[in-house]
């Protein structure tokens, strides 16, 4: 019976090391899975969303630590949509015109076309920028502080447009 209860520890404590997305093991630091759900647009789910938050002793809430979004998309979305999507998001939680149009080319740069399947994750550095990766590769980083909070916020922020997601993603992980 220990056996056997070892043999399960251990393959629950691999395969949450597992679900780490790569992006992120290759970083150096420890990543916490903190909360999960999905996006739906009329009944179609567009994507699972997956916060994880890098691990610093004391820390409650993911707040000035760095912080990623895993996006495993559930459908096919152009580029276009995904930076047009962005923009108007961020413009809607106060982004300024000269703002958006300097960022639209940034996210032109990291955002590929998704298909089924892919995964992109956002790396949010509080105070200096963003990465992005797409299926577990570099895709690029954004060196702007306001860029990186503005466009986590769309998940994030508490006048999210998507407040059960933003619910879900801020759930306290069971310690």
């Amino acid at each position: 019976m220990k056996r056997l209860l070892m043999a399960a520890v251990l393959f629950a404590a691999s395969a949450f090391a597992q679900a780490v997305p790569d992006a992120l093991r290759q970083s150096g630091a420890e990543w916490t899975r903190w909360g999960s759900g999905e996006m739906s647009w009329f009944g179609f789910t567009l994507y699972r969303a997956t916060l994880w938050v890098a691990v610093r002793p004391g820390v409650d809430l993911p707040a000035n630590v760095p912080t990623a979004l895993q996006l495993d998309y559930r459908r096919d979305i152009p580029r276009d949509r995904l930076v047009q999507a962005s923009l108007d998001e961020m413009r809607r939680l106060g982004a300024s015109d000269t703002q958006l149009q300097r960022w639209e080319g940034d996210l032109r740069r990291v955002f590929p076309d998704v298909k089924d399947g892919e995964s992109i994750v956002g790396v949010h550095y509080p105070g200096r920028g963003a990465s992005f990766f797409h299926r577990g590769r570099p895709n690029g980083e954004i060196a702007d502080a306001d860029f990186a909070r503005l466009f986590f916020a769309i998940w994030l922020d508490p006048r999210s447009s998507q407040p059960g997601l933003r619910a879900a993603l801020l759930e306290r992980p069971a310690l």
